[in-house]
Order: structure tokens, then sequence, then C-alpha cells
């Protein structure tokens, strides 16, 4: 089992900065694939950004490109988002998710790829 934790959540203004941490813990400390997923309500979970197990390989939605940085720390077992330039469509609860196995593009687009879950923080963004 893998335990995840987010935090940094909060509220702010568009055009500011927000990072967002994911603690991981567990049997396996160091998952291979961690990912960001957000959700708004009454819409699916959708991916915003995903990293593989050395930190080489990434993926970002095409909303998010150029603005958000994910990155990990092996040594420390947490994942990072770095936000920037929020928009107010930025807005959702954002989760962290973790899987075993090799990073691919297929395999992080959708959420049921990923069987462990943090409990989400809330990224509330006004105008």
């Amino acid at each position: 089992q893998v335990q995840l934790a987010e935090s940094g959540g909060g509220l702010l203004q568009a055009g500011d900065s927000l990072r967002l941490s994911c603690a991981a813990s567990g049997r396996s400390g160091r998952p291979y694939v961690l990912a960001w997923f957000r959700q708004v309500p009454e819409k699916e979970r959708t991916i915003v950004a995903a990293i593989g197990m050395s930190g080489g390989s990434t993926y970002y939605a095409d909303s998010v490109k150029g603005r958000f940085t994910i990155s990990r720390d092996n040594a420390n077992n947490t994942m990072y988002l770095q936000m920037n330039n929020l928009r107010v469509e930025d807005t959702a609860v954002y989760y962290c998710a973790a899987k075993s196995g090799s990073f691919s593009y297929a395999g992080v687009l959708s959420p049921k790829s990923f069987p462990y879950w943090g409990q989400g923080t809330q990224v509330t963004v006004s105008s």
C-alpha cells in the first residue's frame, strides 16, 4: 500500500503562483509514476501532469503547458506541482496519484490507471 497526502492548496487571485506538495509513504515509498489530477464538481477527474520514476519523463495537459511544472524529490518521497500564472479555470480539487510500472503518455491519461490517491486539496482562483 502507498499513502499519499497533498498539501498547499488555497484561495488565490488570477496571475498568482502556488506550489502543491504530495508526500508518499507506506510499504513502497517511491512509486514508479506520480501524477496530479484535478476535478471540478460534476465533472470527471482529469490529468494535469505526470512524472516518471527518475523525473526525466513528464506529461502536461495542454491547458497547463508553460504554466505548471511537475517535479519529484525521491530522497524525500515528495512530488510537487508549481503552478504559475493561475487562471480562474484552474479552480478545482487537486489530487496526487501513484502507480507502479513504466511511464507512458497513454498510461497516465486515465485516472483508472492509478490505484493510489491522496485525499485532495482545494485550489480556488478568483478573478
